[in-house]
Protein backbone atom coordinates (compact mmCIF):
# COMPACT_ATOMS: atom_id res chain seq x y z
CA UNK A 1 0.00 0.00 0.00
CA UNK A 2 1.22 3.48 -0.83
CA UNK A 3 0.44 7.03 0.26
CA UNK A 4 -0.56 7.85 -3.31
CA UNK A 5 -3.04 4.97 -3.31
CA UNK A 6 -4.66 6.14 -0.08
CA UNK A 7 -4.77 9.70 -1.39
CA UNK A 8 -6.75 8.55 -4.42
CA UNK A 9 -9.14 6.60 -2.19
CA UNK A 10 -9.58 9.65 0.08
CA UNK A 11 -10.11 11.95 -2.91
CA UNK A 12 -12.81 9.67 -4.28
CA UNK A 13 -14.71 9.59 -0.99
CA UNK A 14 -14.30 13.33 -0.44
CA UNK A 15 -16.02 13.97 -3.78
CA UNK A 16 -18.93 11.74 -2.76
CA UNK A 17 -19.20 13.45 0.63
CA UNK A 18 -19.18 16.96 -0.85
CA UNK A 19 -21.81 16.21 -3.51
CA UNK A 20 -24.16 14.10 -1.34
CA UNK A 21 -25.84 17.03 0.42
CA UNK A 22 -26.82 19.23 -2.53
CA UNK A 23 -28.04 16.29 -4.60
CA UNK A 24 -29.88 14.81 -1.62
CA UNK A 25 -31.70 18.09 -0.95
CA UNK A 26 -32.55 18.39 -4.64
CA UNK A 27 -34.02 14.86 -4.73
CA UNK A 28 -36.05 15.54 -1.58
CA UNK A 29 -37.58 18.58 -3.28
CA UNK A 30 -38.27 16.53 -6.42
CA UNK A 31 -40.09 13.72 -4.62
CA UNK A 32 -41.92 16.09 -2.25
CA UNK A 33 -43.08 17.96 -5.37
CA UNK A 34 -41.57 21.22 -4.24
CA UNK A 35 -40.26 23.79 -6.70
CA UNK A 36 -36.79 23.24 -8.16
CA UNK A 37 -34.62 25.13 -10.65
CA UNK A 38 -35.41 22.46 -13.26
CA UNK A 39 -39.21 22.86 -13.16
CA UNK A 40 -39.36 25.13 -16.21
CA UNK A 41 -37.78 22.39 -18.30
CA UNK A 42 -39.21 19.19 -16.88
CA UNK A 43 -42.63 20.13 -15.50
CA UNK A 44 -44.23 20.61 -18.96
CA UNK A 45 -42.73 17.30 -20.11
CA UNK A 46 -44.04 15.57 -17.00
CA UNK A 47 -47.57 16.91 -17.52
CA UNK A 48 -47.49 15.77 -21.14
CA UNK A 49 -46.45 12.25 -20.07
CA UNK A 50 -49.36 12.07 -17.61
CA UNK A 51 -51.87 13.26 -20.22
CA UNK A 52 -50.51 10.80 -22.76
CA UNK A 53 -50.66 7.83 -20.36
CA UNK A 54 -53.79 9.01 -18.48
CA UNK A 55 -52.07 8.98 -15.11
CA UNK A 56 -53.69 10.92 -12.28
CA UNK A 57 -50.70 12.38 -10.48
CA UNK A 58 -52.86 13.37 -7.51
CA UNK A 59 -53.87 9.75 -6.87
CA UNK A 60 -52.19 8.21 -3.81
CA UNK A 61 -51.61 4.45 -3.47
CA UNK A 62 -51.74 2.10 -0.51
CA UNK A 63 -48.73 -0.16 -0.11
CA UNK A 64 -50.63 -3.08 -1.65
CA UNK A 65 -51.55 -1.09 -4.77
CA UNK A 66 -48.02 0.31 -4.98
CA UNK A 67 -46.65 -3.25 -4.90
CA UNK A 68 -49.06 -4.63 -7.50
CA UNK A 69 -48.47 -1.80 -9.95
CA UNK A 70 -44.70 -2.16 -9.58
CA UNK A 71 -44.88 -5.93 -10.16
CA UNK A 72 -47.11 -5.60 -13.24
CA UNK A 73 -44.87 -2.91 -14.73
CA UNK A 74 -41.79 -5.07 -14.16
CA UNK A 75 -43.43 -8.17 -15.64
CA UNK A 76 -44.55 -6.37 -18.80
CA UNK A 77 -41.13 -4.83 -19.42
CA UNK A 78 -39.44 -8.19 -18.76
CA UNK A 79 -41.60 -9.93 -21.37
CA UNK A 80 -41.03 -7.12 -23.90
CA UNK A 81 -37.26 -7.40 -23.42
CA UNK A 82 -37.39 -11.16 -23.89
CA UNK A 83 -39.37 -10.79 -27.12
CA UNK A 84 -37.02 -8.20 -28.63
CA UNK A 85 -33.97 -10.34 -27.84
CA UNK A 86 -35.52 -13.34 -29.53
CA UNK A 87 -36.30 -11.48 -32.78
CA UNK A 88 -33.40 -9.04 -32.94
CA UNK A 89 -32.23 -10.62 -36.21
CA UNK A 90 -35.42 -9.29 -37.84
CA UNK A 91 -35.02 -5.76 -36.47
CA UNK A 92 -32.92 -2.78 -37.66
CA UNK A 93 -29.66 -1.44 -36.17
CA UNK A 94 -27.97 -4.83 -36.39
CA UNK A 95 -24.98 -4.14 -38.68
CA UNK A 96 -23.23 -7.34 -37.56
CA UNK A 97 -26.32 -9.43 -38.49
CA UNK A 98 -26.36 -11.10 -35.08
CA UNK A 99 -28.92 -13.91 -34.67
CA UNK A 100 -31.75 -13.96 -32.14
CA UNK A 101 -30.76 -14.78 -28.56
CA UNK A 102 -31.33 -18.36 -27.32
CA UNK A 103 -34.48 -18.80 -25.15
CA UNK A 104 -32.79 -19.55 -21.81
CA UNK A 105 -30.18 -16.81 -22.27
CA UNK A 106 -32.86 -14.32 -23.35
CA UNK A 107 -34.88 -15.07 -20.20
CA UNK A 108 -31.80 -14.76 -18.01
CA UNK A 109 -30.89 -11.41 -19.57
CA UNK A 110 -34.44 -10.06 -19.39
CA UNK A 111 -34.67 -10.98 -15.70
CA UNK A 112 -31.20 -9.59 -15.11
CA UNK A 113 -31.85 -6.12 -16.53
CA UNK A 114 -35.39 -5.88 -15.14
CA UNK A 115 -34.07 -6.45 -11.62
CA UNK A 116 -31.16 -3.97 -11.93
CA UNK A 117 -28.75 -6.94 -11.72
CA UNK A 118 -27.24 -6.78 -15.21
CA UNK A 119 -25.67 -10.22 -14.90
CA UNK A 120 -24.29 -11.10 -18.34
CA UNK A 121 -23.86 -14.76 -19.28
CA UNK A 122 -22.88 -13.75 -22.80
CA UNK A 123 -20.34 -11.70 -24.76
CA UNK A 124 -22.26 -8.46 -25.45
CA UNK A 125 -20.43 -7.40 -28.62
CA UNK A 126 -21.12 -10.78 -30.29
CA UNK A 127 -24.63 -11.38 -28.90
CA UNK A 128 -26.66 -8.16 -28.67
CA UNK A 129 -27.44 -5.83 -31.58
CA UNK A 130 -27.25 -2.06 -31.24
CA UNK A 131 -31.05 -1.89 -31.09
CA UNK A 132 -31.25 -4.51 -28.35
CA UNK A 133 -28.57 -2.71 -26.34
CA UNK A 134 -30.41 0.62 -26.57
CA UNK A 135 -34.10 -0.29 -26.70
CA UNK A 136 -34.14 -2.97 -24.00
CA UNK A 137 -30.94 -3.01 -21.96
CA UNK A 138 -30.32 0.74 -21.67
CA UNK A 139 -34.08 1.26 -21.16
CA UNK A 140 -34.00 -1.10 -18.19
CA UNK A 141 -30.91 0.65 -16.89
CA UNK A 142 -33.05 3.77 -16.50
CA UNK A 143 -36.27 2.27 -15.24
CA UNK A 144 -34.88 -0.42 -12.91
CA UNK A 145 -32.92 2.37 -11.20
CA UNK A 146 -35.96 4.67 -11.19
CA UNK A 147 -38.09 1.92 -9.63
CA UNK A 148 -35.48 1.43 -6.91
CA UNK A 149 -35.52 5.15 -6.14
CA UNK A 150 -39.33 5.19 -6.08
CA UNK A 151 -39.42 2.27 -3.64
CA UNK A 152 -36.92 3.96 -1.32
CA UNK A 153 -38.99 7.15 -1.36
CA UNK A 154 -42.14 5.14 -0.59
CA UNK A 155 -40.47 3.70 2.52
CA UNK A 156 -39.25 7.16 3.55
CA UNK A 157 -42.83 8.45 3.26
CA UNK A 158 -43.98 5.54 5.41
CA UNK A 159 -41.55 6.69 8.10
CA UNK A 160 -42.34 10.40 7.70
CA UNK A 161 -46.14 10.28 7.52
CA UNK A 162 -48.48 9.74 10.44
CA UNK A 163 -51.92 8.15 10.40
CA UNK A 164 -51.79 7.81 6.62
CA UNK A 165 -52.88 4.88 4.50
CA UNK A 166 -50.91 5.81 1.36
CA UNK A 167 -47.27 5.99 0.24
CA UNK A 168 -47.46 8.13 -2.89
CA UNK A 169 -47.94 7.22 -6.54
CA UNK A 170 -45.63 4.70 -8.19
CA UNK A 171 -46.00 6.21 -11.66
CA UNK A 172 -45.26 9.73 -10.47
CA UNK A 173 -42.26 8.65 -8.37
CA UNK A 174 -40.77 6.62 -11.23
CA UNK A 175 -41.33 9.42 -13.74
CA UNK A 176 -39.73 12.01 -11.48
CA UNK A 177 -36.74 9.78 -10.72
CA UNK A 178 -36.13 9.35 -14.45
CA UNK A 179 -36.95 12.84 -15.67
CA UNK A 180 -35.54 15.02 -12.88
CA UNK A 181 -32.51 12.94 -11.80
CA UNK A 182 -31.33 10.18 -14.14
CA UNK A 183 -31.86 11.69 -17.60
CA UNK A 184 -30.17 15.08 -17.05
CA UNK A 185 -27.38 13.45 -15.06
CA UNK A 186 -26.69 10.93 -17.80
CA UNK A 187 -26.78 13.55 -20.56
CA UNK A 188 -23.97 15.51 -18.90
CA UNK A 189 -22.13 12.38 -17.82
CA UNK A 190 -22.16 10.79 -21.29
CA UNK A 191 -20.60 13.92 -22.80
CA UNK A 192 -17.86 13.85 -20.16
CA UNK A 193 -17.17 10.20 -20.99
CA UNK A 194 -16.96 10.99 -24.70
CA UNK A 195 -14.42 13.71 -23.87
CA UNK A 196 -12.25 10.98 -22.30
CA UNK A 197 -12.42 8.72 -25.34
CA UNK A 198 -15.46 6.53 -24.73
CA UNK A 199 -16.92 5.74 -28.17
CA UNK A 200 -20.45 6.69 -29.29
CA UNK A 201 -21.42 5.69 -32.84
CA UNK A 202 -23.48 3.30 -34.96
CA UNK A 203 -20.67 2.08 -37.19
CA UNK A 204 -20.17 -1.59 -38.09
CA UNK A 205 -17.17 -3.22 -36.44
CA UNK A 206 -13.80 -2.37 -38.01
CA UNK A 207 -11.36 -5.01 -39.21
CA UNK A 208 -7.74 -4.28 -38.29
CA UNK A 209 -4.74 -6.06 -39.82
CA UNK A 210 -2.39 -7.47 -37.19
CA UNK A 211 1.20 -6.25 -37.24
CA UNK A 212 2.25 -9.73 -36.17
CA UNK A 213 0.03 -12.59 -37.37
CA UNK A 214 -0.80 -15.09 -34.64
CA UNK A 215 -0.85 -18.88 -34.95
CA UNK A 216 -3.57 -20.65 -32.95
CA UNK A 217 -3.60 -24.41 -32.46
CA UNK A 218 -6.90 -26.10 -31.65
CA UNK A 219 -7.80 -29.72 -30.93
CA UNK A 220 -11.03 -31.12 -32.34
CA UNK A 221 -13.38 -33.67 -30.84
CA UNK A 222 -11.59 -36.36 -32.86
CA UNK A 223 -8.34 -35.58 -31.06
CA UNK A 224 -6.65 -34.10 -34.14
CA UNK A 225 -4.89 -30.75 -33.89
CA UNK A 226 -5.07 -27.99 -36.47
CA UNK A 227 -3.20 -24.70 -36.70
CA UNK A 228 -4.80 -21.50 -37.96
CA UNK A 229 -3.04 -18.21 -38.69
CA UNK A 230 -4.95 -15.11 -37.54
CA UNK A 231 -4.15 -11.97 -39.55
CA UNK A 232 -7.08 -9.64 -38.66
CA UNK A 233 -8.90 -8.51 -35.53
CA UNK A 234 -12.49 -7.26 -35.23
CA UNK A 235 -12.69 -3.92 -33.34
CA UNK A 236 -16.11 -3.68 -31.69
CA UNK A 237 -17.73 -0.29 -31.12
CA UNK A 238 -21.20 1.26 -30.94
CA UNK A 239 -23.31 3.63 -28.79
CA UNK A 240 -21.20 2.99 -25.70
CA UNK A 241 -21.03 6.33 -23.80
CA UNK A 242 -24.82 6.68 -23.51
CA UNK A 243 -25.13 3.22 -21.98
CA UNK A 244 -22.02 3.64 -19.83
CA UNK A 245 -23.47 6.74 -18.17
CA UNK A 246 -26.68 5.10 -16.95
CA UNK A 247 -24.84 1.85 -16.27
CA UNK A 248 -22.86 3.67 -13.56
CA UNK A 249 -25.24 6.39 -12.35
CA UNK A 250 -28.06 3.86 -12.04
CA UNK A 251 -25.80 1.24 -10.39
CA UNK A 252 -26.64 -1.23 -13.15
CA UNK A 253 -23.20 -2.48 -14.19
CA UNK A 254 -23.86 -4.28 -17.46
CA UNK A 255 -21.02 -3.70 -19.88
CA UNK A 256 -21.38 -2.84 -23.56
CA UNK A 257 -18.27 -5.00 -24.00
CA UNK A 258 -17.42 -8.28 -22.33
CA UNK A 259 -14.43 -6.76 -20.50
CA UNK A 260 -16.79 -4.18 -18.97
CA UNK A 261 -15.00 -1.16 -17.43
CA UNK A 262 -11.61 -2.78 -18.05
CA UNK A 263 -12.22 -2.17 -21.78
CA UNK A 264 -10.49 0.98 -23.09
CA UNK A 265 -13.60 1.97 -25.07
CA UNK A 266 -15.68 1.96 -21.85
CA UNK A 267 -13.11 3.28 -19.38
CA UNK A 268 -10.08 4.71 -21.18
CA UNK A 269 -8.35 6.97 -18.62
CA UNK A 270 -7.70 7.31 -14.89
CA UNK A 271 -10.05 10.32 -14.89
CA UNK A 272 -12.87 8.31 -16.47
CA UNK A 273 -12.18 5.62 -13.87
CA UNK A 274 -12.60 8.16 -11.06
CA UNK A 275 -15.79 9.51 -12.64
CA UNK A 276 -17.25 6.02 -12.93
CA UNK A 277 -16.57 5.14 -9.29
CA UNK A 278 -17.88 8.53 -8.14
CA UNK A 279 -21.10 8.12 -10.12
CA UNK A 280 -21.73 4.69 -8.58
CA UNK A 281 -21.82 6.12 -5.03
CA UNK A 282 -23.36 9.50 -5.86
CA UNK A 283 -27.11 8.81 -5.74
CA UNK A 284 -27.00 6.12 -2.99
CA UNK A 285 -24.98 8.49 -0.79
CA UNK A 286 -27.26 11.43 -1.54
CA UNK A 287 -30.39 9.42 -0.71
CA UNK A 288 -29.34 9.35 2.96
CA UNK A 289 -29.58 13.16 2.90
CA UNK A 290 -32.95 12.87 1.17
CA UNK A 291 -34.08 10.58 4.00
CA UNK A 292 -32.96 13.03 6.68
CA UNK A 293 -34.70 15.95 5.00
CA UNK A 294 -37.99 14.13 4.32
CA UNK A 295 -38.31 12.73 7.87
CA UNK A 296 -37.15 16.10 9.30
CA UNK A 297 -34.16 14.49 11.04
CA UNK A 298 -31.04 15.41 9.03
CA UNK A 299 -28.71 14.01 11.70
CA UNK A 300 -30.36 10.60 11.30
CA UNK A 301 -29.57 10.60 7.60
CA UNK A 302 -25.93 11.42 8.30
CA UNK A 303 -25.78 8.69 10.98
CA UNK A 304 -26.82 6.16 8.32
CA UNK A 305 -24.27 7.66 5.90
CA UNK A 306 -21.61 7.21 8.60
CA UNK A 307 -22.54 3.53 9.06
CA UNK A 308 -22.21 2.98 5.32
CA UNK A 309 -18.87 4.83 5.29
CA UNK A 310 -17.45 2.70 8.13
CA UNK A 311 -18.29 -0.52 6.31
CA UNK A 312 -16.91 0.88 3.04
CA UNK A 313 -13.54 1.85 4.53
CA UNK A 314 -13.23 -1.51 6.30
CA UNK A 315 -13.77 -3.30 3.00
CA UNK A 316 -11.44 -1.16 0.91
CA UNK A 317 -8.68 -1.48 3.53
CA UNK A 318 -8.81 -5.30 3.45
CA UNK A 319 -9.04 -5.44 -0.35
CA UNK A 320 -6.17 -2.97 -0.88
CA UNK A 321 -4.01 -4.69 1.73
CA UNK A 322 -4.63 -8.15 0.25
CA UNK A 323 -3.88 -7.09 -3.32
CA UNK A 324 -0.77 -5.14 -2.32
CA UNK A 325 0.83 -8.31 -0.95
CA UNK A 326 3.08 -10.63 -2.94
CA UNK A 327 1.66 -14.00 -3.89
CA UNK A 328 3.57 -16.61 -1.79
CA UNK A 329 3.10 -19.23 -4.53
CA UNK A 330 5.09 -17.11 -6.99
CA UNK A 331 7.81 -16.74 -4.37
CA UNK A 332 7.95 -20.53 -4.09
CA UNK A 333 8.18 -20.89 -7.89
CA UNK A 334 11.02 -18.37 -8.05
CA UNK A 335 12.99 -20.21 -5.38
CA UNK A 336 12.40 -23.54 -7.13
CA UNK A 337 13.66 -22.02 -10.38
CA UNK A 338 16.91 -21.00 -8.67
CA UNK A 339 16.02 -17.31 -8.85
CA UNK A 340 17.63 -14.80 -6.52
CA UNK A 341 16.99 -16.03 -2.97
CA UNK A 342 14.06 -14.21 -1.41
CA UNK A 343 12.70 -12.97 -4.75
CA UNK A 344 9.08 -11.93 -4.31
CA UNK A 345 6.35 -10.61 -6.57
CA UNK A 346 7.11 -6.91 -6.90
CA UNK A 347 4.38 -4.29 -6.50
CA UNK A 348 1.69 -6.68 -5.30
CA UNK A 349 -0.81 -8.82 -7.21
CA UNK A 350 -1.31 -7.30 -10.69
CA UNK A 351 -2.90 -10.43 -12.20
CA UNK A 352 -6.26 -9.60 -13.78
CA UNK A 353 -5.79 -5.84 -13.40
CA UNK A 354 -5.29 -3.00 -15.86
CA UNK A 355 -1.85 -1.40 -15.61
CA UNK A 356 -3.35 2.04 -16.23
CA UNK A 357 -5.41 1.73 -13.02
CA UNK A 358 -3.03 -0.17 -10.75
CA UNK A 359 -3.73 -1.98 -7.50
CA UNK A 360 -5.22 0.88 -5.49
CA UNK A 361 -7.85 1.81 -8.07
CA UNK A 362 -8.60 -1.84 -8.86
CA UNK A 363 -9.19 -2.66 -5.19
CA UNK A 364 -11.22 0.53 -4.75
CA UNK A 365 -13.34 -0.17 -7.84
CA UNK A 366 -14.02 -3.75 -6.71
CA UNK A 367 -15.11 -2.50 -3.29
CA UNK A 368 -17.26 0.33 -4.63
CA UNK A 369 -19.05 -1.75 -7.26
CA UNK A 370 -20.01 -4.49 -4.80
CA UNK A 371 -20.86 -2.02 -2.02
CA UNK A 372 -23.28 -0.28 -4.35
CA UNK A 373 -24.95 -3.20 -6.15
CA UNK A 374 -23.46 -2.02 -9.44
CA UNK A 375 -21.48 -5.00 -10.70
CA UNK A 376 -19.30 -3.10 -13.18
CA UNK A 377 -15.66 -4.21 -12.95
CA UNK A 378 -12.31 -2.81 -14.06
CA UNK A 379 -10.45 -5.96 -13.05
CA UNK A 380 -11.23 -9.65 -12.72
CA UNK A 381 -12.31 -10.63 -9.20
CA UNK A 382 -11.40 -14.23 -10.00
CA UNK A 383 -7.73 -13.16 -10.15
CA UNK A 384 -7.75 -11.37 -6.80
CA UNK A 385 -5.98 -12.86 -3.81
CA UNK A 386 -8.34 -15.00 -1.69
CA UNK A 387 -8.86 -12.26 0.90
CA UNK A 388 -9.13 -9.66 -1.84
CA UNK A 389 -11.89 -11.72 -3.47
CA UNK A 390 -13.50 -12.19 -0.07
CA UNK A 391 -14.29 -8.46 0.19
CA UNK A 392 -16.59 -8.19 -2.87
CA UNK A 393 -18.32 -11.40 -1.79
CA UNK A 394 -18.90 -10.17 1.77
CA UNK A 395 -20.04 -6.76 0.55
CA UNK A 396 -22.90 -8.38 -1.35
CA UNK A 397 -23.67 -10.88 1.41
CA UNK A 398 -24.24 -8.07 3.91
CA UNK A 399 -27.34 -7.26 1.88
CA UNK A 400 -26.00 -4.66 -0.56
CA UNK A 401 -26.60 -1.95 2.06
CA UNK A 402 -23.14 -0.33 2.07
CA UNK A 403 -24.55 2.56 -0.01
CA UNK A 404 -26.14 -0.19 -2.10
CA UNK A 405 -28.01 0.09 -5.38
CA UNK A 406 -29.91 3.23 -6.33
CA UNK A 407 -32.80 3.20 -3.85
CA UNK A 408 -32.36 -0.48 -2.99
CA UNK A 409 -29.38 0.23 -0.74
CA UNK A 410 -31.30 2.76 1.33
CA UNK A 411 -34.45 0.69 1.82
CA UNK A 412 -32.29 -2.34 2.65
CA UNK A 413 -30.41 -0.29 5.23
CA UNK A 414 -33.67 1.00 6.72
CA UNK A 415 -34.81 -2.58 7.27
CA UNK A 416 -31.63 -3.09 9.32
CA UNK A 417 -32.43 0.16 11.15
CA UNK A 418 -35.78 -1.33 12.19
CA UNK A 419 -33.96 -4.43 13.50
CA UNK A 420 -31.35 -2.32 15.30
CA UNK A 421 -34.01 -0.20 16.98
CA UNK A 422 -35.88 -3.38 17.97
CA UNK A 423 -32.75 -4.84 19.54
CA UNK A 424 -32.05 -1.56 21.36
CA UNK A 425 -35.58 -1.61 22.75
CA UNK A 426 -35.10 -5.15 24.03
CA UNK A 427 -31.86 -4.14 25.76
CA UNK A 428 -33.48 -1.28 27.71
CA UNK A 429 -36.72 -3.16 28.35
CA UNK A 430 -39.03 -0.75 26.51
CA UNK A 431 -41.19 -0.86 23.40
CA UNK A 432 -38.85 -0.02 20.52
CA UNK A 433 -39.45 3.36 18.87
CA UNK A 434 -38.14 4.72 15.58
CA UNK A 435 -38.50 8.45 14.95
CA UNK A 436 -41.56 8.60 17.18
CA UNK A 437 -43.22 5.42 15.94
CA UNK A 438 -43.47 2.18 17.89
CA UNK A 439 -41.89 -0.84 16.24
CA UNK A 440 -44.34 -3.70 16.74
CA UNK A 441 -44.41 -7.41 15.94
CA UNK A 442 -45.68 -6.97 12.36
CA UNK A 443 -42.79 -4.65 11.51
CA UNK A 444 -40.21 -7.03 12.94
CA UNK A 445 -41.77 -10.07 11.21
CA UNK A 446 -41.70 -8.33 7.82
CA UNK A 447 -38.14 -7.13 8.43
CA UNK A 448 -37.01 -10.65 9.33
CA UNK A 449 -38.79 -12.06 6.26
CA UNK A 450 -36.84 -9.55 4.16
CA UNK A 451 -33.56 -10.60 5.82
CA UNK A 452 -34.18 -14.37 5.61
CA UNK A 453 -35.21 -14.53 1.94
CA UNK A 454 -31.75 -13.35 0.93
CA UNK A 455 -29.61 -16.20 2.40
CA UNK A 456 -32.28 -18.79 1.57
CA UNK A 457 -31.89 -18.01 -2.13
CA UNK A 458 -28.08 -17.84 -2.05
CA UNK A 459 -27.31 -20.87 0.10
CA UNK A 460 -30.21 -22.97 -1.18
CA UNK A 461 -29.42 -22.58 -4.88
CA UNK A 462 -25.67 -22.92 -4.26
CA UNK A 463 -26.21 -26.19 -2.37
CA UNK A 464 -28.46 -27.61 -5.10
CA UNK A 465 -25.93 -26.67 -7.78
CA UNK A 466 -23.01 -28.23 -5.93
CA UNK A 467 -24.93 -31.49 -5.60
CA UNK A 468 -25.31 -31.79 -9.39
CA UNK A 469 -21.88 -32.47 -10.97
CA UNK A 470 -23.10 -32.57 -14.58
CA UNK A 471 -25.17 -29.41 -14.38
CA UNK A 472 -23.36 -27.34 -11.77
CA UNK A 473 -19.72 -28.40 -11.53
CA UNK A 474 -18.90 -29.05 -15.19
CA UNK A 475 -18.73 -25.27 -15.84
CA UNK A 476 -16.13 -24.55 -13.16
CA UNK A 477 -12.64 -23.43 -14.12
CA UNK A 478 -11.22 -24.29 -10.69
CA UNK A 479 -11.63 -27.03 -8.14
CA UNK A 480 -11.46 -26.92 -4.35
CA UNK A 481 -12.40 -23.85 -2.30
CA UNK A 482 -11.91 -21.50 -5.25
CA UNK A 483 -14.49 -23.45 -7.25
CA UNK A 484 -16.88 -23.16 -4.29
CA UNK A 485 -16.28 -19.41 -4.25
CA UNK A 486 -17.13 -19.18 -7.95
CA UNK A 487 -20.51 -20.88 -7.47
CA UNK A 488 -21.25 -19.04 -4.22
CA UNK A 489 -20.35 -15.71 -5.79
CA UNK A 490 -22.65 -16.33 -8.78
CA UNK A 491 -25.76 -16.88 -6.65
CA UNK A 492 -24.77 -14.15 -4.20
CA UNK A 493 -24.34 -11.68 -7.05
CA UNK A 494 -27.64 -12.71 -8.66
CA UNK A 495 -29.71 -12.63 -5.46
CA UNK A 496 -28.06 -9.38 -4.37
CA UNK A 497 -28.86 -7.89 -7.81
CA UNK A 498 -25.20 -6.99 -8.21
CA UNK A 499 -24.25 -8.66 -11.49
CA UNK A 500 -20.49 -8.97 -11.08
CA UNK A 501 -18.88 -12.41 -11.36
CA UNK A 502 -15.75 -14.25 -10.35
CA UNK A 503 -15.28 -14.91 -14.09
CA UNK A 504 -14.03 -18.46 -13.59
CA UNK A 505 -17.51 -19.91 -14.08
CA UNK A 506 -19.18 -20.50 -17.44
CA UNK A 507 -22.73 -19.54 -16.53
CA UNK A 508 -24.13 -19.68 -20.06
CA UNK A 509 -25.74 -23.09 -19.62
CA UNK A 510 -29.40 -24.05 -19.33
CA UNK A 511 -29.12 -24.69 -15.59
CA UNK A 512 -27.23 -21.53 -14.68
CA UNK A 513 -29.28 -19.28 -16.95
CA UNK A 514 -32.56 -20.47 -15.43
CA UNK A 515 -31.45 -20.81 -11.79
CA UNK A 516 -29.67 -17.45 -11.78
CA UNK A 517 -32.75 -15.82 -13.33
CA UNK A 518 -34.79 -17.26 -10.46
CA UNK A 519 -32.27 -15.92 -7.93
CA UNK A 520 -32.45 -12.42 -9.47
CA UNK A 521 -36.24 -12.32 -9.39
CA UNK A 522 -36.36 -13.60 -5.80
CA UNK A 523 -33.67 -11.16 -4.67
CA UNK A 524 -35.55 -8.22 -6.16
CA UNK A 525 -39.28 -8.78 -5.88
CA UNK A 526 -39.65 -11.23 -3.01
CA UNK A 527 -37.80 -8.75 -0.79
CA UNK A 528 -39.60 -5.63 -2.01
CA UNK A 529 -43.05 -6.77 -0.92
CA UNK A 530 -42.26 -7.19 2.82
CA UNK A 531 -40.35 -3.89 2.71
CA UNK A 532 -43.42 -2.08 1.35
CA UNK A 533 -45.53 -3.83 3.98
CA UNK A 534 -43.30 -2.26 6.65
CA UNK A 535 -43.66 1.12 4.93
CA UNK A 536 -47.45 0.84 4.81
CA UNK A 537 -47.67 -0.17 8.46
CA UNK A 538 -45.37 2.63 9.63
CA UNK A 539 -47.38 5.22 7.71
CA UNK A 540 -50.53 4.34 9.69
CA UNK A 541 -48.95 4.79 13.11
CA UNK A 542 -49.36 7.73 15.45
CA UNK A 543 -46.36 9.67 16.68
CA UNK A 544 -45.24 8.92 20.23
CA UNK A 545 -43.56 11.77 22.14
CA UNK A 546 -39.93 11.04 23.03
CA UNK A 547 -39.12 9.93 26.57
CA UNK A 548 -36.10 8.91 28.63
CA UNK A 549 -36.38 5.39 27.21
CA UNK A 550 -36.32 6.54 23.59
CA UNK A 551 -33.23 5.37 21.72
CA UNK A 552 -31.81 8.27 19.67
CA UNK A 553 -31.07 7.36 16.07
CA UNK A 554 -28.65 10.16 15.25
CA UNK A 555 -25.76 9.43 17.61
CA UNK A 556 -22.44 7.59 17.14
CA UNK A 557 -23.83 4.88 19.44
CA UNK A 558 -26.68 4.25 16.98
CA UNK A 559 -24.21 4.09 14.10
CA UNK A 560 -22.08 1.52 15.91
CA UNK A 561 -25.15 -0.55 16.83
CA UNK A 562 -26.39 -0.48 13.23
CA UNK A 563 -23.01 -1.60 11.89
CA UNK A 564 -22.89 -4.34 14.53
CA UNK A 565 -26.33 -5.68 13.60
CA UNK A 566 -25.39 -5.79 9.90
CA UNK A 567 -22.13 -7.62 10.59
CA UNK A 568 -23.66 -10.07 13.06
CA UNK A 569 -26.50 -11.02 10.70
CA UNK A 570 -24.04 -11.49 7.82
CA UNK A 571 -21.46 -13.34 9.91
CA UNK A 572 -23.92 -15.76 11.49
CA UNK A 573 -25.52 -16.53 8.14
CA UNK A 574 -22.61 -16.82 5.74
CA UNK A 575 -19.45 -17.45 7.78
CA UNK A 576 -19.61 -21.27 7.44
CA UNK A 577 -19.75 -20.97 3.64
CA UNK A 578 -17.01 -18.33 3.57
CA UNK A 579 -14.78 -20.45 5.79
CA UNK A 580 -14.94 -23.26 3.21
CA UNK A 581 -14.34 -20.88 0.31
CA UNK A 582 -12.01 -17.85 0.30
CA UNK A 583 -10.82 -18.22 3.91
CA UNK A 584 -9.76 -21.85 3.39
CA UNK A 585 -8.21 -20.94 0.05
CA UNK A 586 -6.12 -18.24 1.77
CA UNK A 587 -4.83 -20.69 4.37
CA UNK A 588 -4.03 -23.32 1.74
CA UNK A 589 -2.27 -20.71 -0.41
CA UNK A 590 -0.02 -19.88 2.52
CA UNK A 591 0.75 -23.60 2.73
CA UNK A 592 1.70 -23.69 -0.97
CA UNK A 593 -1.49 -25.04 -2.56
CA UNK A 594 -3.42 -23.52 -5.45
CA UNK A 595 -6.63 -24.38 -7.31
Amino acid sequence: MTANGWFQIALFFALVLVCAKPLGIYMARVFERERTFADRIFRPIERFIYRLTRIDEAHEMRWTEYSIVMLIFSLVTLLATYAIERVQHLLPLNPQHLPGVAPDLALNTAASFTTNTNWQSYVPETTMSYLTQMLTLAYHNFFSAAVGMALAVALIRGIARKESKTLGNFWVDTTRASLWVLLPGCLIYALLLVSQGVVQNFRPYDQATLVQPQSVTTTGTDGKSSTQTITTQSIAQGPVASQEAIKMLGTNGGGFFNANSAHPFENPTPLSNLMEMFSIFLIPGALTVTLGRMVKAPAHGWAIFAAMALLFFAGVFVAYYAEAQANPLLHAVNQHASATPGTMQSGGNMEGKEVRFGIANSALFATVTTDASCGAVNGMHDSFMPLGGLVPLVNIMLGEVIFGGVGAGLYGMLIFVVLAVFIAGLMVGRTPEYLGKKIESFDVKMAMLYVLIFPLSILGLSAITLLMPKLGLSSLANAGPHGLSEVLYAYTSATGNNGSAFAGLNANTHWYNLSLALAMLVGRFFMIVPMLAVAGNLAQKKLVPPSQGTFPVHTPLFTVLLVGVILIVGALTFFPALSLGPILEHLLMQAGNSF
